[in-house]
């Protein structure tokens, strides 16, 4: 098993190209763009955030859904026109209900771990994206808010993270341009943030540079797998090509679900949209008013990064309505409104808006592993945190990989069955 194809160029396909290339294996990545990282990888919040590893399948949340049920404007918002897809994403969601602490505590795991893989990475192929370590201030209004982060935190705890309750006069001492009145915060120094979307090109271009066999702009019309061999037929400029290979992993985030189909794996990813808005600070008084620490409001669901000296990335919320890329006003309104008030000597007169469609397990957990095929592997599902996993899933698959390839002497499918989530 040395020929590799990965679907999908962006974060987790990237990643997952470098961690086999890295150990040897001939790599082909697909991908439909013409680049790397156009997707849900060009332009989130910014944030490598293990503070942030709380897993969604939360009583609470249930409850804010139908409390924001009708309004545009709110955090988390659900089309309501029924499809089987999202009811039975919806189901599955429920009932990992009762696993919402171990996942949380396991993601948090996860999290912690992948820091040192993507700062190396990033290090020996000299990728430069904008990278702060200057931690994550989680901000809280109320007291509910800011007892629920509490009972939060024992978990993040369990999980290895150093995550320190502040009082209103230490939020203003870690981040000194913040504007209004707050409960209290917690503050995680050894988080960071940086350009998605410059990490996962500059990685892009260091896989070509071991050997990576890069097909950008090829739409994937089908996969098969006989168990033996991976076909693959692609579309390329109108030309329809067909190739051959040991393995295949699908990295292809929202997409992957009509890919495991053809497989005979079930992956039961949705699209969850989320908006970010990237604030231009032309001018020094935003320069200067604008935050360097990231911020995460939890009662708006509104995270930040500071790329470099001229931009500041704001993103948030969560839309179910399927495979629609529509950038709303009203979902991109309280986005622009937010920087206003807590930052009024910002300037928004230049903001660039942006959706994207990031792929959701039921259970918040990424899908690593095999499928029922024995040439088949998966790295997808990484949800709101695919960034921050990425490097430690990819080390994940690559275990995977080389298990297979292993056990293969030779190659046999009987008695496989896919692999769950990561543990």
């Amino acid at each position: 098993m040395k020929q590799i194809v990965v679907i999908g160029g962006g974060i987790t396909g990237v990643t997952s190209a470098y961690a086999l290339l890295r150990q040897g294996y001939q790599v082909t990545l697909v991908e439909k763009h013409r680049y790397a990282a156009m997707e849900t990888s060009f332009a989130n919040g910014g944030q490598l955030s293990a503070s942030n590893a709380e897993v969604w399948t939360h009583p609470s949340t249930i409850v804010k859904g139908l409390k924001w049920l009708f309004k545009a404007d709110a955090p988390l918002l659900v089309n309501m026109k029924p499809s089987w897809h999202k009811l039975s994403w919806f189901a599955e969601f429920m009932a990992s209900i009762p696993k919402y602490e171990d996942n949380t505590v396991a993601t948090t795991k996860l999290a912690i771990a992948a820091r040192e893989h993507l700062f190396g990475w990033a290090d020996q192929e000299g990728v430069d994206f904008d990278l702060k370590k200057q931690g994550i201030l989680h901000i809280y209004r109320d007291r509910k808010g800011f007892e629920h982060a509490s009972r939060v935190n024992d978990l993040l705890a369990q999980g290895g993270l150093d995550r320190r309750p502040v009082t209103p006069e230490e939020m203003h001492q870690i981040e000194p341009t913040v504007n209004g009145q707050y409960y209290g915060g917690f503050y995680t120094p050894s988080d960071s943030t940086g350009d998605i979307h410059k990490f996962t090109s500059g990685l892009a271009k260091a896989c070509i540079k071991r050997g990576m066999t890069m097909l950008a702009g090829h739409e994937v019309l089908s996969v098969k797998t006989d168990g033996q061999a991976i076909t693959l037929t692609t579309r390329h400029e109108g030309d329809v090509h067909t190739q051959t290979f040991d393995a295949v992993v699908v990295s292809a985030g929202v997409h992957s679900r009509a890919i495991a189909a053809q497989l005979g794996d079930r992956l039961n990813v949705y699209p969850v949209k989320g908006y970010s808005i990237t604030v231009h600070l032309d001018d020094e008084q935003s320069q200067m008013s604008a935050p360097q620490v990231s911020l995460l409001d939890d009662e708006t669901k509104i995270v930040t990064s500071r790329l470099g000296q001229d931009r500041f990335r704001v993103a948030g919320t969560a839309e179910f309505n399927g495979f629609n890329l529509d950038i709303r006003a009203d979902r991109v309104r309280p986005l622009t409104r937010w920087v206003e008030q807590l930052f009024p000597n910002v300037s928004t007169r230049r903001v660039t808006p942006w959706a994207g469609l990031r792929p959701m397990m039921p259970n918040m957990m990424p899908r690593v592993g095999q499928g029922k095929a024995a040439n088949v592997f998966y790295n997808t599902g990484h949800g709101h945190l695919g960034w921050t996993l990425s490097a430690i899933t990819a080390q994940q698959l690559l275990g995977h990989v080389e298990h297979a390839s292993r056990a293969r002497q030779p190659v046999s499918v009987s008695g496989l069955s896919a692999s769950s989530a990561v543990r």
